[in-house]
């Protein structure tokens, strides 16, 4: 049985080792810490370029039965759970094949999770307390246990660390859980301990597949976490008081060594230095960068998608506009399996229809457009919940990627063209967004429905005109490539002609 055990543990750590690769980045940003006063959570989901993503709409219902299965899904594993009595309304944008994994989403409370960040415990904190591969929560499930049901944040952050508590953590992952008015991020530490945090309003946080949470005090209102948190650090040998002073959550139970100095450092380097350009630190020094700072000035919406589209641009790091370099060593935030990015956007005092805004950007965040899907929108176009791992022509997953994809085939030449008209249109949309804001605020005040007629009508065009303009990209592309193969290839004779 002790053999059994070690090879379960053995097991573990090396899954953990091999999903490295697959990764995502986060940036969270507190509402004193903004330029417009809202809560910002930004993260890229990076596994795989051929992760069609659809967009849901689930509707509340009432008098459920019954349990949410992960298995009967074909998801990560047999998690199942009780499903809510009453569920809320809630949105998610799911994994194609699963209609799990939802990413980002809001419910009809205000409630917004995403997630998850892809973390590691270290091998020594896996031999004392494995995660529960076989039944434990995995981000496939996370978006629709507590979406479904939670009310607040707190009570978000809560639930989820009482069921690794009770049923285990099926891997290590960071949930970020934001409401009207707090912003919390919930980190792994092994199979059933956790901690929470959460940020101060005129911070920020960013972390790039590590454990970056540290102090833990179980008195302090911005704090959660497993209930012997530190005696389970301490009796396993993870925790030394006496030699190590303070408690540190990272420290403890986390992973730390060479991996992080390439894979995952520079990235919390690279934000923290856009938004604390005076703060000198190495670029490798992992643990020791602050947890959350107050910014330099103040953080706007903008700035955070281009930490999205981050790829060490201009340096000597970055990875694609010299021509493709799959040997870089240094991991940037926007890589061409990012199968899509999302700015969930949380500004309390506006009615939450308006108020809460998720920008997406489906495929590689460098290459496509941020489009506003406001919590207000009622439906979707039914190609928003078409494809596969198989391009097709339909779905609106495949038309970014399509266009994305044709682009790498000459990154330097291509990309730029690409990157003006996204950033032209973009802009021009940000001026209608307050436009129309502006319209909805007045006209809520006297009639509702008209004012939502009125933010869907405006959500639909928005999405429509993404859609137009990126097929137009993919054939304006299409004929500079074109005219590209033809010179290079170009047989005639002397009178010029084939």
């Amino acid at each position: 049985m002790h053999s059994f055990k070690k090879c379960v543990v053995a097991l573990s750590i090396n899954l953990a080792l091999f999903s490295s690769a697959f990764a995502c980045t986060t940036l969270l940003v507190g509402s004193e810490a903004s330029a417009d006063g809202s809560m910002m959570v930004a993260r890229s989901a990076d596994s795989d370029a051929l992760k069609a993503q659809h967009f849901v709409i689930h509707p509340a219902k009432q008098g459920q039965r019954g349990v949410h299965s992960s298995k009967a899904h074909n998801g990560a594993n047999d998690f199942s759970y009780p499903l809510p009595k009453n569920s809320l309304r809630y949105t998610t944008v799911p994994n194609w094949k699963t209609q799990l994994h939802g990413a980002t989403g809001f419910n009809e409370k205000g409630v917004g999770v995403s997630g998850t960040e892809s973390i590691f415990a270290s091998p020594e904190a896996l031999a004392v307390d494995p995660y529960v591969e076989d039944k434990g929560i995995t981000e496939d499930d996370i978006p629709d246990v507590l979406l479904s049901r939670s009310t607040s944040a707190r009570e978000a952050v809560a639930l989820l660390g009482n069921i690794i508590e009770t049923i285990g953590a099926g891997e290590g992952f960071g949930v970020a859980v934001v409401d009207d008015n707090e912003l919390w991020y919930l980190e792994t530490a092994t199979g059933h301990h956790w901690m929470a945090q959460r940020l101060p309003k005129n911070h920020y946080f960013a972390t790039g597949n590590q454990g970056r949470l540290q102090q833990y005090d179980p008195a302090s209102a911005d704090m959660m976490g497993s209930k012997n948190l530190i005696e389970f650090a301490t009796e396993k040998g993870l925790y030394h008081p006496q030699q190590e002073g303070a408690f540190n959550f990272s420290k403890a139970y986390t992973r730390d060594d060479e991996r992080d100095r390439s894979y995952n450092d520079p990235r919390v380097w690279t934000i923290q230095q856009m938004f604390n350009p005076s703060l000198k630190q190495a670029v490798d020094a992992g643990r020791q960068f602050p947890v959350t700072l107050s910014p330099e000035k103040k953080m706007t919406l903008e700035e955070v998608k281009a930490v999205l589209r981050n790829h060490y641009d201009g340096t000597e790091h970055d990875p694609y506009s010299k021509g493709l370099n799959g040997q870089e060593p240094w991991r940037p935030v926007s890589v061409f399996r990012t199968y899509e990015s999302h700015v969930m956007q949380v500004r309390p005092w506006m009615p939450r229809e308006v108020g809460e805004v998720t920008y997406v950007g489906l495929g590689m965040a460098d290459l496509t457009a941020f489009v506003p899907y406001y919590s207000g929108l009622e439906a979707y176009p039914a190609h928003y919940a078409m494809g596969s791992d198989k391009a097709d022509s339909d779905s609106i997953y495949w038309k970014y990627r399509k266009l994305q994809t044709l682009v790498m085939t000459d990154y330097p030449k291509l990309a730029p063209m690409v990157k003006q008209a996204y950033q032209s249109w973009e802009t021009k949309i940000a001026k209608e967004q307050k436009e129309m804001e502006a319209n909805y605020l007045k006209t809520v005040k006297t009639d509702k429905a008209a004012a939502n007629s009125m933010l869907n009508d405006f959500n639909l065009r928005v999405m429509q005109e993404a859609e137009t303009l990126t097929e137009d990209l993919t054939n304006q592309i299409f004929t500079v490539r074109t005219q590209d193969i033809q010179a290079d290839i170009f047989f005639a004779n002397k009178a010029k002609k084939d």
